[in-house]
């Protein structure tokens, strides 16, 4: 089995328990509110705004013997860079405020999984980003376009418009994911595969929290109101 493969097979829990997070399963079915669609690109900001630092971070501590993952890193450094601010483009398409979230942090599940995954790759080993790579890349060709257009339909607006990120980035990470595959497929070191598994596990776990924060947030604003 390579590598990818049995990657795919470990996570399958986690994976499966987040695509099952309810408001997730409403915005696959019948879309979220403006309000809540913004809050989930006010999140997005706070960890998109790491993965270049993230990158650089890995390709820092990669060796000699890394050549092959330190020009992977190089590459999706060149790739990433910037994406942060078609996020806030597409919140201020929307009405909301990017001058706020630009200046503020994220919620608690976000900044948990980004300093979780500097973390790992400062103290147990670089692989250990494709581990995040994996679960934001992956949920990001699987889920993203057929959410945009439901929420794009749900939320009535015209074509593209706050949607720029969503769009964009479900088709860039289709190529990604192939190029992923073939990474990983060439990793022959037991413990960065390791590395990368157990890294997965709980991203998946911590990018779960984040929208049942989103979630738990409005039904306490609906609840006072």
């Amino acid at each position: 089995m390579q590598f990818y493969d049995r990657l795919m097979l470990e996570t399958r829990p986690e994976r499966d328990g987040f695509i099952a997070t309810p408001v997730i399963q409403r915005a696959l079915s019948e879309g979220v509110s403006a309000p809540m669609y913004t809050a989930f690109l006010g999140e997005a900001y706070h960890h998109v705004r790491h993965t270049c630092r993230l990158l650089a971070t890995a390709a820092a501590r990669c060796g000699d013997h890394d050549a092959a993952y330190l020009s992977a890193l190089l590459e999706y450094i060149s790739e990433e860079r910037g994406h942060e601010e078609w996020i806030l483009n597409d919140i201020e398409a929307l009405g909301g405020d990017a001058r706020s979230v630009r200046h503020g942090q994220g919620d608690l599940p976000c900044r948990m999984m980004v300093a979780y995954v500097y973390y790992a790759i400062e103290h147990i080993s670089p692989y250990a980003m494709l581990g995040m790579v994996h679960v934001l890349e992956g949920m990001s060709a699987a889920l993203a376009a057929a959410a945009a257009g439901k929420l794009q339909a749900a939320l009535g607006l015209p074509d593209g418009q706050g949607f720029s990120y969503l769009r964009s980035h479900g088709a860039l990470d289709q190529e990604h994911v192939a190029f992923f595959r073939n990474l990983v497929n060439g990793i022959s070191d037991p413990a960065a595969e390791q590395a990368i598994i157990e890294t997965a596990k709980i991203v998946y776990r911590l990018y779960g929290d984040i929208f049942r924060g989103i979630d738990q947030r409005f039904v306490e604003v609906a609840h006072a109101a």
